[in-house]
């Protein structure tokens, strides 16, 4: 059964759905958003979605930034210049209304070729954890994703999209693309930008 909270949370969530999201930091103050409470972490578990330790990390770093961002629904964080491509990095918000449309695309290209190129999900902007979680869950969602509640990667050199959602990809060589604003309907489109960022045929090799 979902706890009450969580439910309140996604509809608090829901009641906000914009038709797209700025990339603007929360309001002037102290932000502290707690991504792994003992709550959230039993939500994420019984989602189904995957542990941010399933991540792989590459033994030098990528052109991303040296920055360590939480686990979304779990205790521990990820450097986010360590993780190995290939990757897609998807970041999005449970108040982003492309991004609930976009994520069931993102979890059947996971399902489809997630052994060959990672999809990683940035949960960015977001100071509702739980309703990130439950949007997740409603989507199907499985694979992992990680958390800047609070706008931390603004505070780097990182380049961002102008709103969310957009798309970030990782090569094996750590290379890292300009972003790519979202907005995905298929598995298929993913593949067409996996082939264009990354160099990837994956439509050849599902052929074969």
């Amino acid at each position: 059964m979902r706890r009450p909270f969580a439910l309140l949370v996604a509809l608090i969530g829901a009641a906000v759905l914009l038709t797209g999201c700025d990339s603007v930091a929360p309001a002037a103050f102290a932000c502290k958003v707690d991504v792994a409470s003992a709550d959230l972490v039993e939500d994420r578990e019984a989602a189904g979605i995957a542990s941010c330790q399933t991540i792989p990390a590459t033994g030098t770093d990528t052109g991303l930034p040296a920055i360590q961002l939480d686990c979304l629904g779990e205790q521990g964080s990820v450097r986010l210049n360590a993780i190995k491509g290939p990757a897609v990095l998807n970041f999005w918000a449970s108040n982003c209304g492309p991004c609930r449309k976009e994520m069931p695309a993102l979890q059947e290209f996971h399902a489809a070729y997630g052994d060959q190129v990672r999809v990683i999900g940035v949960n960015y902007l977001d100071t509702y954890p739980g309703a990130a979680i439950e949007l997740a869950r409603m989507s199907g969602v499985t694979y992992p994703s990680i958390a800047d509640a609070c706008g931390d990667l603004q505070k780097t050199d990182a380049e961002l999209g102008p709103g969310l959602p957009f798309f970030l990809f990782v090569s094996a060589d750590g290379t890292v693309s300009r972003p790519h604003v979202g907005g995905v309907t298929s598995a298929d489109e993913v593949v067409a930008l996996v082939r264009d960022q990354l160099g990837i045929d994956l439509s050849a090799k599902a052929a074969k």
